[in-house]
Protein backbone atom coordinates (compact mmCIF):
# COMPACT_ATOMS: atom_id res chain seq x y z
CA UNK A 1 0.00 0.00 0.00
CA UNK A 2 1.48 3.44 -0.57
CA UNK A 3 2.48 5.61 1.55
CA UNK A 4 1.40 9.76 1.79
CA UNK A 5 5.17 11.62 1.19
CA UNK A 6 6.58 13.23 4.45
CA UNK A 7 5.95 16.70 4.80
CA UNK A 8 7.60 19.86 7.23
CA UNK A 9 4.31 20.71 8.60
CA UNK A 10 3.69 16.77 9.52
CA UNK A 11 7.34 16.59 11.45
CA UNK A 12 7.43 18.09 14.93
CA UNK A 13 8.98 21.37 15.63
CA UNK A 14 11.48 19.98 18.07
CA UNK A 15 12.22 16.27 17.37
CA UNK A 16 11.88 14.36 14.52
CA UNK A 17 10.41 10.78 15.00
CA UNK A 18 11.61 7.66 16.24
CA UNK A 19 10.38 6.29 12.55
CA UNK A 20 12.99 8.63 10.96
CA UNK A 21 15.86 8.82 13.49
CA UNK A 22 15.68 4.61 14.39
CA UNK A 23 17.22 3.98 11.54
CA UNK A 24 20.25 6.34 11.56
CA UNK A 25 21.06 5.00 15.25
CA UNK A 26 21.26 1.98 14.00
CA UNK A 27 23.13 1.85 10.86
CA UNK A 28 25.70 4.04 12.95
CA UNK A 29 26.54 1.26 15.15
CA UNK A 30 26.66 -0.97 11.97
CA UNK A 31 29.29 1.30 10.24
CA UNK A 32 31.50 1.38 13.20
CA UNK A 33 34.65 -0.90 12.86
CA UNK A 34 35.53 -0.53 16.90
CA UNK A 35 31.80 -1.31 17.48
CA UNK A 36 31.59 -4.03 15.38
CA UNK A 37 34.66 -5.93 16.91
CA UNK A 38 33.85 -4.68 20.60
CA UNK A 39 31.37 -5.64 23.22
CA UNK A 40 28.13 -3.26 23.83
CA UNK A 41 27.62 -2.58 27.82
CA UNK A 42 24.93 -0.63 29.39
CA UNK A 43 25.56 3.10 29.82
CA UNK A 44 24.06 5.46 32.11
CA UNK A 45 23.20 8.66 31.14
CA UNK A 46 22.83 10.03 35.14
CA UNK A 47 26.65 8.68 36.38
CA UNK A 48 29.53 6.48 35.38
CA UNK A 49 29.32 3.05 34.27
CA UNK A 50 31.69 0.76 35.70
CA UNK A 51 32.74 -1.91 33.01
CA UNK A 52 34.77 -4.79 34.28
CA UNK A 53 37.91 -6.03 31.43
CA UNK A 54 38.96 -9.06 31.48
CA UNK A 55 42.52 -9.31 32.91
CA UNK A 56 43.03 -12.87 32.19
CA UNK A 57 40.74 -16.62 32.19
CA UNK A 58 39.67 -17.50 35.55
CA UNK A 59 42.62 -20.65 36.30
CA UNK A 60 40.18 -23.94 37.53
CA UNK A 61 42.17 -26.73 38.98
CA UNK A 62 41.84 -30.15 40.32
CA UNK A 63 40.74 -30.66 44.13
CA UNK A 64 40.58 -33.96 46.31
CA UNK A 65 37.08 -34.62 47.27
CA UNK A 66 36.81 -32.09 50.84
CA UNK A 67 39.77 -30.78 49.63
CA UNK A 68 40.38 -27.09 49.87
CA UNK A 69 39.68 -25.47 46.88
CA UNK A 70 41.60 -23.60 44.70
CA UNK A 71 41.89 -19.64 44.24
CA UNK A 72 40.77 -18.79 40.67
CA UNK A 73 43.90 -16.88 39.42
CA UNK A 74 42.26 -14.95 37.18
CA UNK A 75 41.34 -10.95 37.31
CA UNK A 76 38.65 -8.23 36.24
CA UNK A 77 39.89 -4.40 35.83
CA UNK A 78 37.35 -1.87 36.25
CA UNK A 79 36.64 0.66 34.20
CA UNK A 80 34.93 4.00 34.19
CA UNK A 81 32.74 4.56 30.79
CA UNK A 82 31.39 8.09 30.99
CA UNK A 83 28.65 8.77 27.79
CA UNK A 84 29.84 11.62 25.44
CA UNK A 85 27.77 13.54 23.17
CA UNK A 86 28.77 13.88 19.25
CA UNK A 87 26.63 16.36 17.58
CA UNK A 88 25.94 18.00 13.99
CA UNK A 89 24.23 20.88 13.12
CA UNK A 90 23.23 20.97 9.58
CA UNK A 91 21.55 24.39 7.77
CA UNK A 92 19.13 23.20 4.82
CA UNK A 93 17.32 25.61 2.61
CA UNK A 94 13.39 25.70 3.36
CA UNK A 95 12.69 24.86 -0.72
CA UNK A 96 14.48 22.17 -0.62
CA UNK A 97 12.60 20.52 2.73
CA UNK A 98 9.23 21.91 1.37
CA UNK A 99 9.72 20.48 -2.20
CA UNK A 100 11.36 16.58 -1.07
CA UNK A 101 10.99 16.46 2.56
CA UNK A 102 10.87 12.98 2.45
CA UNK A 103 14.12 12.75 0.08
CA UNK A 104 15.72 15.19 2.42
CA UNK A 105 15.13 12.20 5.73
CA UNK A 106 16.26 9.35 3.63
CA UNK A 107 19.43 11.24 2.80
CA UNK A 108 19.88 11.82 6.32
CA UNK A 109 19.39 8.17 6.94
CA UNK A 110 22.29 7.88 4.56
CA UNK A 111 24.61 10.16 5.65
CA UNK A 112 24.20 10.80 9.67
CA UNK A 113 25.31 7.21 9.95
CA UNK A 114 28.67 7.49 8.70
CA UNK A 115 29.20 11.10 10.24
CA UNK A 116 28.32 9.71 13.69
CA UNK A 117 30.39 6.30 12.84
CA UNK A 118 33.64 8.02 11.66
CA UNK A 119 33.65 10.32 14.61
CA UNK A 120 33.28 7.53 17.21
CA UNK A 121 36.29 5.52 15.52
CA UNK A 122 38.36 8.49 15.18
CA UNK A 123 37.99 8.67 18.70
CA UNK A 124 38.85 5.25 19.95
CA UNK A 125 41.18 4.68 17.67
CA UNK A 126 43.03 7.97 17.68
CA UNK A 127 42.00 9.40 20.35
CA UNK A 128 41.14 12.51 18.47
CA UNK A 129 38.24 14.55 17.34
CA UNK A 130 37.67 15.08 13.64
CA UNK A 131 39.50 18.61 13.85
CA UNK A 132 42.11 17.14 15.69
CA UNK A 133 41.44 17.90 19.26
CA UNK A 134 41.92 15.87 21.74
CA UNK A 135 38.93 13.21 22.01
CA UNK A 136 36.34 12.59 24.46
CA UNK A 137 38.11 8.97 25.14
CA UNK A 138 40.83 8.23 28.17
CA UNK A 139 42.23 5.51 26.55
CA UNK A 140 42.72 4.81 22.47
CA UNK A 141 43.68 2.49 20.13
CA UNK A 142 46.21 3.99 18.77
CA UNK A 143 48.21 4.67 22.61
CA UNK A 144 49.91 0.78 22.18
CA UNK A 145 53.61 0.45 22.28
CA UNK A 146 53.59 -1.99 19.44
CA UNK A 147 53.84 -1.11 15.55
CA UNK A 148 54.81 -2.93 12.15
CA UNK A 149 55.69 -1.06 9.34
CA UNK A 150 53.93 -2.89 6.23
CA UNK A 151 56.23 -3.31 3.48
CA UNK A 152 59.18 -4.70 6.27
CA UNK A 153 58.73 -8.20 5.02
CA UNK A 154 60.08 -8.91 2.01
CA UNK A 155 58.26 -11.17 -1.00
CA UNK A 156 60.28 -13.73 -0.73
CA UNK A 157 59.41 -14.46 2.96
CA UNK A 158 55.78 -13.36 2.64
CA UNK A 159 55.62 -9.84 2.47
CA UNK A 160 52.75 -8.53 3.65
CA UNK A 161 51.15 -11.50 4.90
CA UNK A 162 53.84 -11.70 6.74
CA UNK A 163 54.01 -7.99 8.09
CA UNK A 164 50.76 -8.83 9.54
CA UNK A 165 51.54 -12.12 11.03
CA UNK A 166 54.46 -10.40 12.34
CA UNK A 167 52.06 -7.80 14.48
CA UNK A 168 50.14 -11.12 15.66
CA UNK A 169 53.04 -12.88 17.27
CA UNK A 170 53.82 -9.68 19.24
CA UNK A 171 50.41 -9.35 20.44
CA UNK A 172 50.33 -13.10 21.20
CA UNK A 173 53.86 -13.21 22.66
CA UNK A 174 52.62 -10.90 25.26
CA UNK A 175 50.24 -13.03 26.34
CA UNK A 176 46.78 -11.17 25.22
CA UNK A 177 44.62 -13.10 22.02
CA UNK A 178 44.54 -11.91 18.65
CA UNK A 179 40.70 -11.69 17.77
CA UNK A 180 40.39 -9.04 15.15
CA UNK A 181 41.53 -6.36 13.15
CA UNK A 182 40.06 -2.87 11.80
CA UNK A 183 41.97 -1.28 8.98
CA UNK A 184 41.55 1.50 6.45
CA UNK A 185 39.69 0.97 2.87
CA UNK A 186 43.29 2.07 1.53
CA UNK A 187 44.63 -1.16 2.73
CA UNK A 188 42.40 -3.24 0.92
CA UNK A 189 43.95 -2.99 -2.61
CA UNK A 190 47.60 -3.67 -1.15
CA UNK A 191 45.91 -6.31 0.32
CA UNK A 192 44.47 -7.65 -3.02
CA UNK A 193 47.70 -6.99 -4.99
CA UNK A 194 49.90 -8.58 -2.56
CA UNK A 195 51.50 -12.15 -4.49
CA UNK A 196 53.95 -14.51 -3.56
CA UNK A 197 56.95 -15.24 -5.92
CA UNK A 198 55.13 -17.18 -8.75
CA UNK A 199 52.59 -14.05 -9.17
CA UNK A 200 50.09 -16.09 -7.39
CA UNK A 201 47.46 -13.95 -4.84
CA UNK A 202 48.38 -14.07 -0.98
CA UNK A 203 45.14 -13.20 -0.13
CA UNK A 204 41.47 -14.16 -0.73
CA UNK A 205 38.88 -11.49 -1.13
CA UNK A 206 38.75 -9.66 2.35
CA UNK A 207 35.23 -7.86 2.08
CA UNK A 208 31.93 -9.12 1.42
CA UNK A 209 30.82 -8.14 -1.94
CA UNK A 210 27.45 -5.94 -1.92
CA UNK A 211 28.05 -5.03 1.52
CA UNK A 212 28.61 -1.11 2.86
CA UNK A 213 28.79 -2.14 6.32
CA UNK A 214 31.89 -2.35 8.33
CA UNK A 215 32.42 -5.74 9.30
CA UNK A 216 33.82 -6.85 5.70
CA UNK A 217 35.41 -10.04 5.93
CA UNK A 218 38.50 -12.11 7.58
CA UNK A 219 42.69 -11.09 7.56
CA UNK A 220 45.09 -13.65 8.95
CA UNK A 221 42.42 -16.33 10.43
CA UNK A 222 40.43 -13.56 12.21
CA UNK A 223 37.57 -10.99 11.80
CA UNK A 224 38.48 -7.55 9.35
CA UNK A 225 36.21 -4.46 9.53
CA UNK A 226 36.87 -1.22 7.81
CA UNK A 227 36.54 2.13 8.18
CA UNK A 228 38.08 5.66 6.89
CA UNK A 229 38.70 6.97 10.24
CA UNK A 230 41.79 4.25 10.55
CA UNK A 231 43.87 6.72 8.51
CA UNK A 232 41.90 9.83 9.61
CA UNK A 233 41.74 10.72 5.44
CA UNK A 234 38.22 11.38 5.48
CA UNK A 235 36.98 11.14 2.22
CA UNK A 236 35.28 14.49 0.71
CA UNK A 237 37.15 16.35 3.06
CA UNK A 238 40.36 17.94 2.05
CA UNK A 239 41.31 19.34 5.60
CA UNK A 240 41.41 15.99 6.76
CA UNK A 241 45.21 14.36 7.16
CA UNK A 242 46.46 10.84 6.58
CA UNK A 243 47.75 9.79 9.65
CA UNK A 244 49.86 6.67 8.18
CA UNK A 245 48.45 3.84 10.72
CA UNK A 246 46.71 1.51 8.12
CA UNK A 247 45.46 -1.06 10.93
CA UNK A 248 45.45 -2.04 14.24
CA UNK A 249 43.99 -5.28 15.52
CA UNK A 250 44.30 -7.28 18.87
CA UNK A 251 42.26 -8.92 21.68
CA UNK A 252 39.18 -6.88 21.49
CA UNK A 253 37.41 -8.25 24.75
CA UNK A 254 39.65 -5.50 25.93
CA UNK A 255 37.59 -3.06 24.80
CA UNK A 256 33.72 -1.97 25.37
CA UNK A 257 31.23 0.75 23.86
CA UNK A 258 27.93 1.66 25.20
CA UNK A 259 25.11 3.90 23.51
CA UNK A 260 23.38 5.89 25.76
CA UNK A 261 20.25 6.87 23.57
CA UNK A 262 18.67 6.81 19.93
CA UNK A 263 20.16 9.61 17.90
CA UNK A 264 17.81 12.44 18.35
CA UNK A 265 17.82 15.00 15.47
CA UNK A 266 15.92 18.30 16.42
CA UNK A 267 14.43 20.78 14.02
CA UNK A 268 14.34 25.05 14.02
CA UNK A 269 13.31 27.82 11.48
CA UNK A 270 14.08 30.24 13.81
CA UNK A 271 17.45 29.49 15.84
CA UNK A 272 20.91 31.04 14.86
CA UNK A 273 24.12 29.14 14.19
CA UNK A 274 28.11 30.26 13.58
CA UNK A 275 29.72 29.13 10.64
CA UNK A 276 33.43 27.59 10.89
CA UNK A 277 34.60 31.11 10.06
CA UNK A 278 32.64 32.83 12.70
CA UNK A 279 29.83 34.47 10.95
CA UNK A 280 25.92 34.66 12.41
CA UNK A 281 23.27 33.25 10.27
CA UNK A 282 20.02 33.75 11.15
CA UNK A 283 17.58 30.55 9.97
CA UNK A 284 14.69 32.84 9.91
CA UNK A 285 16.22 35.39 8.08
CA UNK A 286 17.91 33.45 5.62
CA UNK A 287 15.09 31.01 4.94
CA UNK A 288 16.65 28.20 6.49
CA UNK A 289 15.64 25.12 8.56
CA UNK A 290 18.37 23.59 10.89
CA UNK A 291 18.90 20.14 11.84
CA UNK A 292 20.56 19.37 14.87
CA UNK A 293 21.37 16.11 15.85
CA UNK A 294 22.87 14.46 18.96
CA UNK A 295 24.15 11.17 20.17
CA UNK A 296 25.51 9.85 23.76
CA UNK A 297 28.37 6.98 22.71
CA UNK A 298 30.87 5.69 25.56
CA UNK A 299 34.27 3.89 24.61
CA UNK A 300 36.87 2.02 27.38
CA UNK A 301 39.82 0.17 26.77
CA UNK A 302 42.06 -2.07 29.27
CA UNK A 303 45.84 -2.01 28.06
CA UNK A 304 46.25 -0.48 24.71
CA UNK A 305 49.11 -2.69 24.62
CA UNK A 306 46.78 -5.65 23.73
CA UNK A 307 46.86 -4.31 20.22
CA UNK A 308 49.58 -3.47 17.94
CA UNK A 309 49.50 -0.70 14.90
CA UNK A 310 50.61 -1.56 11.19
CA UNK A 311 51.72 1.10 9.69
CA UNK A 312 52.40 2.42 6.10
CA UNK A 313 55.86 2.95 5.21
CA UNK A 314 57.39 6.52 4.84
CA UNK A 315 56.82 7.83 1.12
CA UNK A 316 59.87 6.78 -0.93
CA UNK A 317 61.09 3.62 1.12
Amino acid sequence: MATNPIKLSDVDPTFLPATLTGPIFEKSVEQSAVMALSRQVPLSMSANTAVPVPLDVPTADWVDQAGRKPLGTGGMEIKQMTGKKIAVLIPVAMEVVQSNAAGLWSQLQNDLPTAFSRAFDRAAIHGKTMKGATGPFTDFLADTSKSVTLGASSQATGGIWKDFVNGMEEVVDDDWDYTGTVADHRLQPKLMGATDTTGRPIFVETRTPGTDMAMAGSLIGNPLAYSRAVSGKVRRQSTSVDSGLRAIGGDWSQTAYGVGMDISVKISREATYIDEDGGVHSAFQENLVLLLAEAYYGFVLGDPDAFVKYVAAPAGS
